[in-house]
């Protein structure tokens, strides 16, 4: 069961870094003010794709974690 968890927290940070920014990292660090955190941004295509993926996949991670703890 750890093994599983394992694989899912990997695959979980693969994904992860998978997906493109939202807004401009350099922005943050040179003090802009309009960082654009709350735009509404619809994501198409592959971004659509990685969401629902890296959303699953934490989703199973959560629950992996609760029943490895139950069980131990």
């Amino acid at each position: 069961m750890k093994i599983l968890l394992l694989i899912v927290a990997v695959l979980l940070i693969i994904v992860s870094l998978l997906q493109g920014g939202k807004s401009s990292a350099l922005a943050a660090f040179t003090g802009s003010n309009d960082l654009g955190l709350f735009q509404n941004v619809k994501e198409r295509g592959p971004e659509k794709v990685l969401s629902y993926i890296t959303m699953a996949l934490g989703l199973i991670f959560f629950v992996l974690v609760i029943v490895i703890r139950i069980m131990d």
